[in-house]
């Protein structure tokens, strides 16, 4: 019974077939998933981080939005031809059960697991402050001590006091954190306890989660819905917002140098990871093999077009050194005085992230389900309702996973740990390909990466880069890898697939998602890492105190012998 056990096509699709989940309503075409892409992708990175990644980078961010979008692709095609090969629930932890085996499947699916959670905890905290900032608008305040997170408004309350303890002028503090303050001020008290929660943000969740309990047509049609409203908005922004260009604010187009464009690579690059949920509704599509695939790539190039339009409309309105706040595309038309189209986009900004909140409160419950129904995870996370035709319990427990964490949680705490998940599923899913390719397993697949012969072209380039880096005489390896140790991992990788590309052939376009994720992760910070860790131990202990006795497929070998 080995931990690297691997499932057939043939089999996985058998399990789909049978049981619980054959229950679930095959209504989604490809319009409803482009539109779930969409949803996923253009949720509230457009209406904040493309500030921040404009004010470092100035107005060739807006080809950072190209470069990252073409970075995706690699791994968007990947997804698209496992998409087509293995039509069924479970995204990247199904895929990696086919190629890698049981344990590196559990492995992504647990990692899955977090990267779904946190990213809706970020999602419904980010709705939180937008939808307080509209209602400000309308002249509505939203008691601050019930919009936030304790630790927040706790550690702003010591750091006024210690500011007047010494003397300082309350004014040299930034403004949020004097709110913040006097939200702890002016909070609830119970005992020594001061009553401070989000609950907006654990509002919103239970409504979507809700939605997503009762059915997968009512979740597409709202899907649907806010998706339009969002193109719309969008549509206006562009149109209107290209009559106050001022070509003058172009120049100069990248005044912070290669390096301010790419900073924002890590935030810019999130914008576009909606196509992985797209995949974990397999089940729920007319056509898989034929949609999936055609959605992925839809909703990419849909996302990009509207990403560089928004970014040059920005910084041509406004000088790019403006653009440093939360709200960018609000505050473009306030600078023109058109502040009836800053309303709009201010309303629009919830609509935004509560189609972004939809659709990965949608995914989530699906993994759940694909490893209960191998036998990793309890029977209950499978069991789909008699009515409504969703997996109910999984939605439930998702439900409680995200709204708990979200009422008191910190923004800053989630917002990079979904990072480590992400990247290291995209990873094995281009992996997977290569291996699958190499061993003629995709041959009925109805949908394949376009083939370009890497046998040479990955060790010539890696001895060229190579040999750039060594011959730059600003650049010190050896302190560059001190400060970045996993970039030896890096060059690691890219020798072996440089090995092993020359003996099997390797198609050139999954290896370049492989490296592009793995140097992307050589950006994070040793604290995501750690978090990661633990809940990666978390998940082995569960892995072999249940599902490795549990397994269905270690049932059957067993059964065999």
């Amino acid at each position: 019974m080995s931990l690297f056990r691997k499932k057939t096509v043939t089999q996985i699709l058998s399990d789909a077939s049978e049981g619980e989940s054959s229950k679930l309503v095959k209504t989604l075409g490809v319009r409803d998933l482009t539109s779930f892409g969409i949803a996923a992708i253009i949720g509230a990175g457009i209406f904040s981080t493309i500030g921040l990644a404009s004010y470092n980078g100035g107005p060739a961010v807006s080809l950072l939005f190209v470069f990252t979008a073409i970075a995706c692709v690699f791994t968007a095609l990947s997804y698209a031809q496992f998409a087509s090969t293995v039509p069924v629930s479970g995204s990247a932890y199904t895929y990696a059960y086919v190629a890698f085996g049981e344990i590196f499947a559990w492995v992504i699916g647990w990692a899955l697991i977090l990267e779904y959670a946190v990213s809706n905890m970020v999602v419904a905290i980010s709705w939180s402050e937008y939808f307080t900032s509209m209602l400000s608008g309308f002249g509505i305040t939203f008691p601050k001590y019930f919009a936030t997170d304790y630790g927040s408004a706790s550690r702003a309350f010591e750091l006024v006091q210690q500011t007047k303890q010494a003397g300082t002028a309350l004014t040299t503090l930034p403004e949020n954190t004097r709110l913040l303050a006097d939200a702890y001020a002016n909070a609830p008290v119970v005992g020594d306890l001061h009553i401070i929660a989000n609950l907006p943000a654990g509002a919103i969740t239970a409504l979507i989660t809700a939605l997503v309990y009762i059915g997968i047509k009512e979740s597409r049609t709202a899907s649907n819905i806010l998706v339009v409203l969002k193109l719309g908005v969008i549509a206006l922004v562009i149109g209107v917002g290209a009559f106050y260009v001022k070509p003058a604010n172009w120049s100069p187009f990248a005044p912070n140098g290669i390096s301010g464009v790419l900073s924002g690579v890590a935030s810019v690059f999130f914008a576009f990871i909606g196509f992985d949920s797209i995949s974990t509704t397999a089940e729920e599509c007319k056509n898989p093999q034929r949609d999936l695939p055609r959605a992925m790539l839809y909703c990419l190039g849909i996302c990009t077009v509207l990403y560089v339009l928004i970014t040059l409309v920005l910084t041509g309105m406004v000088n790019y050194k403006e653009l440093g706040v939360s709200d960018p595309l609000a505050y473009v038309f306030q600078k023109v005085n058109l502040d009836f189209v800053a309303g709009v986009i201010s309303v629009s900004a919830v609509v935004a992230i509560t189609s972004a909140l939809l659709v990965y409160q949608l995914g989530q419950p699906r993994i759940w389900m694909t490893m209960s129904r191998d036998g990793l995870l309890w029977k209950r996370f499978s069991r789909i309702h008699p009515v409504y035709k969703t997996p109910s319990f999984a939605t439930i427990v998702t439900g409680f996973l995200v709204a708990i964490p979200s009422l008191f949680m910190d923004l800053k705490f989630f917002v990079d740990l979904t990072s480590v998940g992400t990247f290291f599923a995209f990873i094995l899913v281009c992996a997977g390909i290569l291996y699958l390719d190499a061993k003629g397993l995709t041959a009925q697949s109805k949908f394949k990466v376009p083939y370009i012969n890497g046998k040479y072209i990955i060790g010539v380039v890696l001895l060229a880069v190579l040999a750039y880096a060594l011959t730059r005489p600003d650049v010190n390896v050896l302190q560059t890898l001190e400060s970045k140790p996993l970039l030896v991992v890096f060059w690691g990788v890219w020798a072996v697939l440089a090995i092993q590309g020359f003996r099997y052939n390797f198609s050139l376009l999954p290896v370049i998602g492989v490296l592009t994720n793995l140097y992307l992760m050589t950006e994070l910070g040793a604290s995501n890492w750690q978090i990661f860790g633990i809940w990666l131990l978390i998940g082995l202990v569960i892995y072999f105190s249940y599902g490795f006795r549990k397994s269905k497929l270690g049932s059957r070998e067993a059964a065999s012998v």
